[in-house]
C-alpha cells in the first residue's frame, strides 16, 4: 500500500509540472514546433538516467525511492504519449518535414540527455 501512494504522490506531482513547464514554455515560445513537449522529454530522460544511477550507487535498490521518483514523478512528468500524438498532429497537418525533425531531435537528446545524467551521477 505505502508503494502504491508513494506511486501515486508522485504521479501526481511529475503531472503538474508537466503541465506547469509545457504551459509556460509554450506561453513564452510558443509556435508550431512543441518545445515545452520537447523540453519536458529531454530534462525527463536526463533526470531518469541521473536519479536511477545514483540511487543504485548510493543507495541500493531503494524501492520507496524509486516508486516515488522514477515510476511516479518521472513516469508523469515525460510526456512520450503526448508526444506521440503532436507528431500524428504535425503530420496530419501536413507538416512532415517538422514531424521527421521533431521525432529524429527528441530521440537523438533524449538519448544524449540520459547518458548525461548517468555521466554526471557516476562522477559524483
Amino acid at each position: 500500500m505505502r508503494t502504491f501512494l508513494l506511486i501515486g504522490l508522485g504521479g501526481a506531482l511529475g503531472a503538474w509540472a508537466r503541465w506547469a513547464l509545457s504551459g509556460a514554455i509554450a506561453a513564452r515560445w510558443g509556435g508550431t514546433f512543441p518545445l515545452g513537449t520537447f523540453l519536458v522529454n529531454a530534462s525527463g530522460c536526463f533526470a531518469i538516467g541521473f536519479f536511477l544511477t545514483l540511487v543504485a550507487a548510493r543507495f541500493g535498490d531503494s524501492t520507496g525511492a524509486r516508486a516515488l521518483v522514477a515510476t511516479g514523478f518521472l513516469g508523469a512528468y515525460t510526456t512520450f504519449s503526448t508526444f506521440s500524438f503532436e507528431t500524428v498532429t504535425l503530420l496530419r497537418a501536413g507538416a512532415g518535414l517538422t514531424a521527421l525533425g521533431y521525432v529524429i531531435s527528441s530521440l537523438l537528446l533524449g538519448l544524449a540527455a540520459t547518458a548525461a545524467g548517468i555521466l554526471l551521477a557516476r562522477a559524483l
